[in-house]
């Protein structure tokens, strides 16, 4: 994990200081600085009417008692677009605003929600281990039960 997020922190970077050399050529000096100001304020925008919106679904589970999985996924994700769309570069933006589009984030969330699946479990009091790795023996001084205090 620590390898893929180094070349992550090292590849993009080197992208987005290329797209700013190749797009600075093409389109000159100022319009790619005004360029980088106009995405940097209409992704702050965006995230913010986002941002209430996935609030607002997020405060409407809860309130009909459902757990508001896909709408803290939906919340996550916007807050990440957020922060890449205030980055400065070209890459960063487009990602950033593709996360914007609700059937992008639904689409990410479904593969966020798979690799999740497979990483997670759920073990609940009372039910026995699910594989043998889980069996770990108990110690003589634990009897299992909790007492809250």
């Amino acid at each position: 994990m620590f390898g893929k997020l180094l070349i992550l922190f090292i590849l993009v970077p080197v992208a987005e200081l290329y797209l700013f050399i190749t797009l600075g050529d093409q389109l000159g000096l100022g319009n790619t600085l005004a360029i980088i100001f106009v995405t940097a304020i209409l992704g702050a925008a965006l995230t913010k009417s986002q941002g209430r919106r996935a609030m607002l679904k997020f405060q409407q589970a809860t309130n009909e008692g459902r757990m508001p999985a896909r709408e803290a996924m939906d919340g996550l994700m916007i807050l990440l677009a957020g922060a890449v769309l205030i980055t400065p570069g070209f890459l960063t933006d487009a990602v950033g605003f593709l996360l914007l589009v609700p059937p992008v984030r639904t689409v990410v969330a479904g593969y966020l929600g798979k690799r999740l699946k497979e990483k997670i479990q759920i073990v609940t009091p009372g039910m026995p281990p699910q594989s043998p790795q889980e069996q770990v023996p108990q110690s003589k001084l634990d009897d299992g039960n909790v007492i809250d205090v």
